[in-house]
């Protein structure tokens, strides 16, 4: 397996790096984002990971990007979009500009990466292209407007795309994440509250492997992620 690559967008800080952790214990790794000094840091620091500075919404620089993987690495086997536009606030108050940049980011981005890296998985009839997601995918709360809707069309994109791959050996999956992730700054704004209430990113990490490898015979597409003390 340590010849598969594979490709990861949104390498911050939390979910991102641990799917670079995991993901690099049998891939070569291709990590984008446009922290160019952080994908350098997370380079020297996790072995089989290579930084790839890129702005998902730029659309010429994710294609050269991928171009640029492909031959410096080999074609992705495995594509995780985890790069995520969000903005808060109702239809009247947010800028209806960072709905359109959400879209970008969060809809887009998947668009191009996956016509950039889904005909080497056709022509070698497996592969797999997951997407991590969150509750916002299902519902469309007040204070959500400038996300929601992003993320529900990015859903929906990913099965169009789960239908059309699927017959050709290629599984797409969508991971909604419905939690608060266990971060520095998510631990300072929930101060109070216990472990069980954060989602490690290690174990969202952890599943997004699993989801990866999953047999033929028993697919996933929708996949909910949430601690065992989240009310739903």
């Amino acid at each position: 397996m340590a010849d598969d690559v594979c490709l990861i967008t949104g390498v911050g800080p939390g979910t991102g790096r641990a799917l670079v952790e995991r993901f690099a214990r049998g891939y070569r790794v291709a990590m984008l984002a446009r922290n160019e000094e952080r994908l350098a840091g997370i380079a020297t620091e996790v072995s089989g990971a290579t930084a790839y500075p890129c702005d998902v919404t730029d659309t010429e620089s994710l294609t050269d990007t991928v171009v640029a993987v492909t031959a410096e690495l080999g074609a992705p086997k495995v594509v995780i979009h985890n790069a995520v536009g969000g903005a808060f606030g109702d239809f009247l108050s947010i800028e209806p500009e960072a709905l359109d940049r959400n879209f970008q980011v969060n809809v887009m981005a998947l668009l191009h990466v996956a016509r950039a890296t889904a005909p080497a998985m056709i022509e070698r009839g497996e592969g797999a292209i997951v997407c991590t997601g969150n509750t916002s995918a299902y519902r469309g709360k007040a204070g959500f407007s400038g996300f929601a809707p992003t993320k529900a069309a990015q859903r929906i994109l990913a099965e169009s795309m789960a239908r059309r791959l699927g017959p050709d050996g290629v599984h797409v999956a969508y991971v909604a994440i419905d939690a608060v992730i266990d971060l520095p700054w998510t631990r300072k704004r929930w101060e109070d509250a216990p472990d069980d209430f954060f989602c490690k990113p290690a174990d969202i990490a952890g599943e997004c492997w699993n989801i990866a490898h999953q047999p033929k015979s028993a697919w996933s597409f929708d996949v909910t992620i949430r601690p065992f003390g989240e009310k739903w």
